[in-house]
């Protein structure tokens, strides 16, 4: 069993997306800081969309310029990305400088075009475009499925169709796939039953899961998938925000701290100082207006000796 972890931190773009209040980029790039300086790895930085559709994600380009002279500054490199849902994205993430992109795809149909606008199979077509730039441009791919796990608009989800577009998006170069439980419906029985579909499949280094908190049951899942053989989880701050386009059930990002704490507890390694990232979850809290569901936010760690 691996004891390396890998978080991605997705809650600036995941998180913040999904905010009524916007923040500037002066304050998303103070987030990002503080991320940085709790060890925080992996950071996904914003998305390339139209800020008339999204008007949180206005200044990611400024901010994926920012991140790439940090990194050129820095003696320890963290992996920054942005979200690109097309060619006109990509051009904006190549003028970035950034070296990871993701795509967005979904597992139905209903949710494709509620979220993307287009069906499935023309989102893929989508991809191929991006796909290409990005390799002649030398970026990574990371791919996102959403609603692997329960649709709210067509309710279950077939396993094996999961498994056929995380194959199909493999295919496209992705080089890991993330699983999203975009309204937060999954249990453990069906994360190992789609797990085991996938085992004679795909190679677990190449996937990732995203569990949404919205029923109490992300962390059992993180278990499950640990136990499984998974070891990257996409996780938010606070438990920053969701999905806007998961038909008002998608609240309850995985907060960051929590999973950290767990982790830890169970003697896993993921380079973060959970000290410093509660720190950051208190800066980010009072620039809302409102609390953040993070358990390991509002508790703090213990005190008790021993624990």
């Amino acid at each position: 069993m691996s004891r390396k972890v890998k978080i991605v931190e997705v809650g600036i773009r995941d998180g913040l997306q999904n905010e009524n209040k916007i923040f500037s980029v002066s304050d998303r790039w103070k987030m990002i800081n503080g991320l940085t300086a709790s060890g925080v790895q992996h950071i996904e930085v914003g998305a390339f969309v139209s800020p008339r559709w999204v008007p949180q994600m206005h200044g990611s380009l400024s901010l994926g310029k920012k991140a790439v002279s940090k990194n050129k500054r820095a003696s320890k490199k963290i992996n920054y990305s942005a979200l690109v849902p097309n060619e006109r994205g990509m051009q904006d993430a190549i003028k970035s400088g950034l070296k990871e992109i993701s795509i967005f795809g979904a597992c139905t149909e209903s949710f494709s075009k509620k979220n993307i606008n287009c069906s499935m199979n023309e989102s893929f077509e989508r991809f191929k475009k991006i796909v290409i730039l990005a390799k002649k441009n030398k970026i990574k791919v990371r791919g996102y499925l959403s609603m692997a796990f329960g649709c709210a608009y067509e309710g279950r989800v077939s396993q094996a169709k999961v498994v056929q577009l995380v194959e199909k998006m493999l295919d496209l170069g992705v080089y890991e796939v993330s699983l999203g439980d975009t309204i937060g419906v999954a249990t453990p029985k069906q994360v190992r039953g789609l797990l085991d579909k996938l085992n004679s499949k795909v190679a677990f280094t190449k996937l990732a899961m995203h569990f949404h908190d919205t029923r109490g049951t992300a962390l059992a899942n993180v278990l499950a998938s640990l136990d499984q053989g998974i070891y990257a989880f996409d996780s938010s701050v606070g438990g920053l925000g969701g999905c806007p386009y998961a038909g008002g059930a998608s609240s309850g990002n995985l907060a960051t701290e929590d999973l950290v704490y767990m982790l830890h507890g169970m003697g896993f390694k993921t380079g973060i100082n959970l000290t410093k990232l509660i720190a950051t979850y208190g800066w980010i809290q009072k620039r809302l207006d409102h609390s953040l569901p993070s358990h390991v936010g509002r508790a703090g760690e213990p005190k008790t000796i021993g624990i």
